[in-house]
């Protein structure tokens, strides 16, 4: 349920999209992940783990002043780069190539949010250039999980360049973004034992 906001404070969403199932299209979800464990945000920031949803997303978008994505894009970069895209810039790169089936969703994301006359005032898409696409139920590949901390300080940079206030946390347990064992730890890791005795 979503609390109830000052109105001159911006609505923001750090939303991460991906399938996990398919090694480097979790690098979304995973940076999300990632980005809940390491940092604490106001009540008017929603994290949001938006995986496969396409259309479904509409109304999380439609609520959203300032948006920040996280996801894996074909930009045709060197495996593990980090691009990222602002404002009307991001739909050209949300559909510039179909890799699956929830980035052409995003695209249509945008562009129904924008038909309601709620497209978010600012927007920023934290791309990765994925190494393998095919491994399924592969976990992430050593490129895309080393830039993990890098995109999540960029999505901090951008928030407290949009006046948002976002510190580190301190320790103690945070509550998964992710239910039923498909966090990182359950199951990324499952894959590294195997892949050590191999």
């Amino acid at each position: 349920m979503r609390k109830q906001l000052s109105s001159t404070q911006p609505r923001v969403l750090v939303l991460g999209i991906g399938n996990i199932l398919w090694a480097d299209e979790g690098f979304g979800v995973r940076a999300v992940e990632a980005f809940h464990q390491a940092y604490s945000v106001p009540d008017n920031v929603t994290i949001l783990d938006g995986g496969t949803q396409g259309l479904y997303l509409v109304q999380f978008v439609a609520e959203t002043d300032y948006l920040i994505v996280f996801d894996a894009i074909d930009y045709g970069l060197t495996p593990g780069t980090l691009k990222i895209v602002e404002n009307d810039e991001v739909p050209k790169f949300a559909g510039t190539k179909k890799m699956s089936l929830h980035q052409t969703g995003f695209q249509e994301v945008l562009s129904a949010a924008g038909l309601l006359g709620r497209y978010p005032e600012k927007l920023a898409l934290i791309g990765c250039q994925p190494v393998d696409l095919e491994d399924w139920g592969g976990p992430l590949t050593e490129p895309m999980k080393a830039v993990i901390p890098e995109a999540i300080r960029t999505a901090v940079t951008f928030l407290k360049g949009w006046d948002i206030e976002v510190s580190a946390r301190s320790g103690g347990t945070v509550p998964s973004l992710l239910g039923n064992d498909i966090d990182f730890d359950h199951y990324e890791r499952r894959a590294e034992p195997a892949a050590l005795n191999s």
